[in-house]
């Protein structure tokens, strides 16, 4: 399995099915060959499309062993209150959609895309064991949880005798270092893999600052103007280290993330297949304790730094 991850959250509500043909051609092309999407991306009317997209390009590529697909069920796919959540029923239903959206007979990985507080752990992990027996799903991940959440749930699957966890999705980047806390000390202790998500904080990573200073139209410069300007203090100094070091900004967030411990493979979310370079060329980048220090003085982590307690107590 690649060590970046091709998020596919694009396809359908930014991209249409041949551009998004195109970027999974130029992914599995370099060599990215783990694809993560869920049920509700790119819905229109709870379409599924961006799964509906991913399909269609196994049918005609013919590449689907060539790649561990992942995707997630929790958020509402439908108007009625069996639609949406973790019970027993919905995620046996809702797996059976995904797969024939994704025209495929298993998932790789099948994710819990938010905690369901309304519904038991043993009922979750019956549906769960249930899907693993008949080889319709692989592996079972998590995303969104706290870390006291992933103890909960693999608590439950030990006393099933169940594999439980094996990843946990998280919002990580140099601007949101939370997970630090107790969610990758967790994940570390139980042996669960991290996958971050908006590795590049929406785009703020990837040289924003210079990109707002020269009006370049773009997500950075609409949506993200904002956070771009709230973490102009840190950004500033942070591209100039970039430019001394002679690497793209992006390709420096993500060469940090992929040292962090426990990280399994950041999730990028290009909207064009050159977009993946950057994210090809973060896998040959290393950076020195000195380069890490710095990045650490301009986005320092939370507290003191490290777990918790430690990082905020004695």
């Amino acid at each position: 399995m690649s060590r970046i991850c091709l998020g596919t959250m694009n396809f359908g509500w930014q991209l249409g099915e041949a551009d998004s043909h195109a970027i999974l051609d130029r992914a599995v092309g370099d060599g990215i060959n783990f694809v993560d999407t869920a049920d509700m991306y790119g819905a229109r009317d709870y379409e599924g499309t961006s799964e509906t997209y991913i399909g269609s390009w196994f049918a005609t590529s013919g590449r689907r062993d060539e790649v561990v697909l992942a995707t997630k069920v929790y958020q509402p796919m439908g108007d009625g209150p069996n639609d949406r959540g973790l019970s027993a029923r919905r995620i046996v239903a809702a797996c059976e959609a995904s797969l024939r959206r994704l025209g495929t007979d298993r998932i790789d990985l099948y994710q819990m895309h938010h905690v369901d507080r309304a519904t038991p752990w043993e009922e979750i992990w019956q549906a769960m064991d249930l899907l693993v027996a008949q080889g319709k799903v692989l592996y079972v991940g998590s995303s969104n949880f706290a870390g006291w959440h992933l103890v909960a749930a693999q608590a439950v699957a030990d006393r099933r005798r169940s594999l439980g966890l094996v990843s946990e999705q998280c919002k990580y980047s140099l601007l949101t270092r939370h997970v630090e806390l107790e969610v990758a000390p967790a994940a570390q202790a139980l042996g669960i893999g991290l996958l971050p998500w908006s590795p590049l904080a929406q785009g703020v990573l990837s040289g924003a600052l210079r990109k707002h200073r020269d009006g370049a139209a773009g997500r950075t410069t609409s949506h993200a103007a904002a956070r771009v300007l709230e973490h102009r203090q840190a950004l500033e100094p942070y591209e100039d280290f970039c430019a001394e070091l002679g690497l793209h900004p992006a390709r420096v967030a993500l060469a940090w993330l992929l040292s962090r411990p426990g990280v399994t493979a950041p999730i990028v979310g290009p909207r064009t297949p050159d977009q993946l370079d950057l994210a090809v060329e973060a896998l040959e980048t290393r950076l020195d304790d000195d380069a890490l220090a710095r990045l650490d003085e301009l986005f320092p982590p939370v507290g003191n730094g490290g777990p918790g307690p430690e990082a905020w107590a004695w």
